[in-house]
């Protein structure tokens, strides 16, 4: 039987002047399975995950998340961008507090939680500023990871890591993805997150250049 799809992109372009950061492209991306996005800086990896995000528009084709337009089921999507976006005064639990209270339906984990998930002390008081690169890594995936979105787009979610830190992510990727999330991520550390994916796709100019399963 199929599996089925948790995203379909149908002829998706995307244009920025006359530059295109994504051409036309047709593809799907299973349910329940994990994705490895592979290209040089421009490839058009992370244009990719914000068109599935919703978070931009495609110039052209048609974008469906579980068979809506992404705005329709953005409950069921959760988005890690490159830059953490996080409030340097604030401590972590105070930037995931904040971020659940955009939620009041309680469908979040609780900020103590999430942090605890990514190996962080919930009740370190420190503010953001004072935090290292990995550590505010691990803070704004702690703030994806609230959601228990069904699909999970990370873009660059190990810039900025050691090795150790790195492989205890991996791990709880792939718990994530054992529990029946959907994970798409981008990634230059391809060869410590290769054995992560179920799929390798690799872009190059904006075009899907390949797609396989990972050799065994």
């Amino acid at each position: 039987m199929q599996s089925p799809v948790a995203a379909r992109l149908l002829d998706v372009s995307k244009l920025y002047g006359p530059a295109a950061a994504l051409r036309p492209t047709t593809t799907e991306f299973a349910a329940g399975r994990c994705y490895l996005i592979l290209g040089e800086n421009g490839a058009g990896k992370s244009t990719l995950l914000r068109i599935i995000a919703g978070l931009a528009q495609p110039t052209s084709g048609k974008v469906l998340v579980f068979g809506e337009a992404p705005h329709e089921v953005r409950h069921r999507i959760s988005y890690m961008g490159h830059e953490t976006m996080l409030y340097d005064d604030m401590t972590a639990r105070e930037n995931l507090r904040y971020f659940a209270s955009l939620f009041p339906d309680g469908s979040c984990l609780t900020p103590e939680k999430s942090l605890q998930i990514v190996g962080l002390l919930p009740n370190l008081e420190k503010p953001i500023k004072a935090y290292s690169q990995g550590m505010r890594q691990r803070v704004s995936l702690a703030r994806a990871l609230m959601t228990q979105a069904d699909l999970l787009l990370l873009d660059e979610p190990f810039s900025n890591m050691d090795q150790r830190s790195t492989l205890q992510l991996i791990a709880l990727l792939q718990q994530l993805r054992s529990a029946g999330q959907t994970l798409l991520l981008t990634t230059h550390q391809a060869e410590l997150a290769r054995p992560l994916a179920d799929f390798t796709v690799t872009l190059e100019a904006g075009r899907i250049s390949t797609a396989s399963e990972p050799a065994a």
